[in-house]
């Protein structure tokens, strides 16, 4: 009897159209020096996956979130779309502020965007039990108008507490008073707002931090106030697990 053939050798083609490979998830920075330290959406070494990183020149922090990003769509659009070019197959944002461009970016550049943490705050009310609401804490509470959380899905009337009166973390990252970052003072900022925002508001269950500064002291919040904590990190983890879904045996 004759041995069976060998199978032919299946072709394997490499698709191209790219610049860049293995990295889907494109990231718009604002353009800051202050420090980027692990957890910082900024910091490549916060992702467990590849990002492309885009610095949007003149999109400070001060101008995005003191003067709501004004004159600045198109340069975020031109940006991602840059971005999209090079191989990125998802765009997001290091400013939660930037929500107010969540309908023009999505609409203008062709792959999902997700511009803001506040994004999740929906998504998080409805895991909570009844009687129990989201609460935010933001860079800036006086900055954040109805506008951003509109933009984003979030209730207008959602307990909200900023940083502004701390000692380190607004005049750091918004003012850029000083290049340097204390983080131990940082920290502090956000333990100080988080306990005010259960103290206001004994009805929150659960907390998304705003700015994509603050995951480096998400754990340290929650250990304090003893809810969840969601921020960008969350969010585009979960984002990022769509565009590369997780192959099991």
């Amino acid at each position: 009897m004759n041995a069976p053939s060998p199978a032919p050798n299946l072709a394997r083609i490499a698709r191209g159209g790219k610049s860049i490979y293995g990295a889907p998830l494109g990231i718009l920075m604002l353009e800051a020096r202050f420090p980027r330290i692990p957890g910082d959406m900024g910091n490549g070494e916060t992702w467990p996956f590849p990002v492309l990183f885009r610095v949007v020149r003149g999109a400070s922090p001060e101008r995005v979130v003191l003067q709501g990003a004004k004159g600045l769509l198109q340069d975020f659009v031109d940006a991602a779309r840059d971005l999209v070019d090079l191989g990125a197959e998802a765009i997001t944002t290091n400013c939660g502020f930037l929500s107010l461009f969540q309908k023009e970016m999505a609409a203008a550049v062709g792959v999902p965007v997700a511009t803001s943490s506040l994004m999740q705050v929906p998504w998080v009310q409805a895991t909570l039990p009844p009687g129990k609401r989201v609460g935010v804490i933001t860079v800036s509470k006086g900055s954040l108008t109805p506008a951003h959380l509109e933009a984003a899905g979030v209730p207008l009337d959602t307990p909200v507490v900023g940083t502004e009166g701390g000692r380190e973390f607004f005049r750091v990252l918004i003012t850029a008073a000083k290049n340097d970052l204390d983080v131990a003072l940082a920290e502090q900022d956000i333990l100080d707002a988080g306990r005010a925002l259960v103290a206001a508001h004994p009805e929150v269950g659960a907390i998304v931090l705003e700015c994509t500064n603050m995951p480096p002291y998400a754990a340290a919040l929650q250990a304090e106030i003893g809810l969840p904590v969601y921020d960008i990190y969350s969010m585009i983890s979960w984002f990022h697990a769509g565009l590369r879904p997780r192959r099991f045996a």
